[in-house]
């Protein structure tokens, strides 16, 4: 574990473990490297070296009150793998994390320094609804995030990962009371002013070109019941923007399938990495 002051003197934390092929994880909105737990471990015990960041003003990075927004994510992570001597590697990033290894990926990427990458209930091309992206977020269901995570952020992070994040609000789930309280964990750890902002960020930022840019290996993973990023305007769209994009979708997973079914999703990335 460690930091990393970047150019505007905003403090990335990072953990950093084992030897072997690196896997750097990205994690979502509004939560912290904590979020990969499952999947560090997994990968550690696969013979990866496993990395896993806070995002600025995130966790236990530094409170940031400007800088929120997907170039300076993407220069925090080049900042990071740059400390880390980080090559040939694979960078993974669910939801918010997705648009931020795209934009990673396409800026910094070269040269070796990344193999493949993995994309999981991610964000691109753009989340929101537009004439030219119908099947997008409504702005009014973008602007009620900003308004309850202003309001009242607590409830807000009590009330998202016990309905549609994990899919917890749907006939016949069973809430894990753990998983909803580490979600809260996480998120209340962060800083208000860094999440607020990234609801622009992950709700507006346009990542076609990076897409589109990309020429390493794609894999996009999607549940194909993810009420926060619904797969018709993310996933399926992005995947024929790539180059080398592979699209698996899940018929009844939620935006969180990550936790709620890690066995499956860390089976397919080790396939992904391997083949």
């Amino acid at each position: 574990m460690g930091t990393i002051t970047v150019k505007d003197g905003t403090q990335i934390f990072y953990k950093s473990w084992g030897e072997g092929q690196p896997i750097m994880f990205h994690h979502g909105w509004p939560l912290s490297g904590d979020d990969w737990d499952t999947q560090m471990m997994f990968f550690a015990a696969e013979g990866f070296r496993v990395v896993a960041h806070d995002r600025r003003g995130h966790g236990r990075s530094s409170p940031s009150a400007t800088g929120n927004d997907m170039d300076s994510y993407a220069a925090d992570v080049a900042a990071v793998a740059a400390q880390l001597g980080l090559e040939n590697a694979v960078h993974v990033g669910h939801s918010t994390g997705g648009g931020e290894v795209a934009r990673y990926v396409a800026r910094y990427g070269g040269n070796g320094r990344v193999a493949k990458a993995v994309l999981i209930g991610a964000i691109p091309p753009v989340l929101m609804k537009t004439a030219a992206n119908p099947d997008g977020v409504p702005a009014a269901v973008i602007d009620g995030i900003r308004a309850a995570v202003a309001g009242n952020r607590a409830q807000f992070y009590r009330d998202f990962p016990s309905g549609p994040f994990y899919g917890y609000n749907r006939p016949g789930a069973v809430p894990s009371q753990a998983v909803i309280d580490n979600w809260f964990r996480q998120g209340m750890t962060g800083d208000i002013k860094a999440q607020y902002d990234c609801i622009t960020a992950f709700s507006e930022t346009d990542f076609t070109a990076d897409l589109k840019a990309i020429e390493q290996p794609v894999l996009v993973l999607h549940g194909e019941d993810d009420q926060i990023a619904p797969i018709a305007g993310t996933a399926a769209r992005a995947v024929k923007l790539l180059r080398r994009g592979t699209l698996k979708s899940y018929p009844g997973y939620p935006h969180g399938m990550a936790t709620t079914h890690a066995d499956v999703i860390n089976a397919d990335i080790l396939a992904f990495i391997r083949q």
